[in-house]
Parts: structure tokens; C-alpha cells; sequence
């Protein structure tokens, strides 16, 4: 189930949101295949550390993050992925590898690159790995205002 907080916090947003629910997927990948919709709409959440603090950055499945341009945009040179044991100490209630991008939620910053903000829906983390969100990058933004919006991909190698 998705967890009490994301859903209390939707309603309180009052933004236009659809729950998915499908089969357990542990990937973003996985979720496209499963859902069969283009990679490009289902956004996946990578946390990592910035200098001291932790972020999230949400991109597309078909991509990979690239830390290089994250590291150029904010001039914070020590930037790296963080331990499934940080995850669930900082992000409780969530699944590894399900945590939405609602940095505002935990006090974090919240990266979205401009290719997935551009689609008209895109696919979310829940929390859970039986449930995705269906929201338009208009009321993500509304729902986490300081959402620093870029160019933090790579094309992902396969």
C-alpha cells in the first residue's frame, strides 16, 4: 500500500494525481515494460549526497543521472549515491528504490531533468512497489516548489 503520508500529503495539495497500481516492479525500467508505456514518461528517483545534504533527482527511465552536470549547476563538487541503509533510516515508511520525488517532504532538494518535466504525465515512485502516481510536471511543481528543473541526464548504455 502506498504509505498514510504520501496520500495525506497529495489531498492536502489538492493537485489532480491518479494512483496505478500493477504488478510489484523493483525498476523504473520495469515498471514502462510492465505498464507498457514509453520509458521516457516514468520517472525514476535517485538519492545521492550533496556535500553534506541528501537530494533527490527524478529522471527518466530511459536515462541515466549524470552527477557531472548536477556538480556544475550547483558548484558542490562531492556529490555521490547514498547506502540502501541511509535510504531507510532517512526516508521511513518508503521501499528502497520506491521513494517519490517529494524532497519538500523530508526537507531535501528535489532535481527533475527537463526531458521528463516536458512529457504531459509521467509515471512516480509511491513509496510502494505495487503502486505508481500519474501527475502532469504542473502540479509536481506546485507540490514541490522548489524543484530545480535542468538537464542531468545521459543517454542510459545498454
Amino acid at each position: 500500500m502506498i504509505p498514510q503520508k504520501i496520500i495525506k500529503f497529495l489531498q492536502k495539495a489538492k493537485v489532480k494525481y491518479e494512483i496505478i497500481k500493477h504488478r510489484i516492479v523493483y525498476t523504473a525500467y520495469d515498471k514502462a515494460k510492465t505498464l507498457r508505456i514509453p520509458e521516457k514518461i516514468v520517472g525514476k528517483s535517485l538519492i545521492f549526497k550533496m556535500g553534506g545534504k541528501l537530494a533527490i533527482a527524478l529522471i527518466g527511465a530511459n536515462k541515466n543521472l549524470d552527477l557531472q552536470r548536477i556538480k556544475k549547476l550547483t558548484k558542490i563538487k562531492k556529490l555521490d549515491f547514498v547506502s540502501e541503509k541511509v535510504i531507510k533510516n532517512k526516508f521511513k515508511g518508503m521501499r528502497v528504490g520506491a521513494v517519490p520525488p517529494l524532497g519538500g517532504l523530508w526537507g531535501i532538494s528535489t532535481f527533475i531533468d527537463k526531458s521528463l518535466m516536458n512529457q504531459p504525465k509521467i509515471i512516480i515512485n509511491s513509496g510502494d512497489y505495487n503502486f505508481s502516481i500519474k501527475i502532469n510536471g504542473v502540479s509536481l511543481k506546485k507540490i514541490v516548489p522548489d524543484l530545480i528543473v535542468g538537464s542531468f541526464c545521459k543517454p542510459k548504455s545498454r
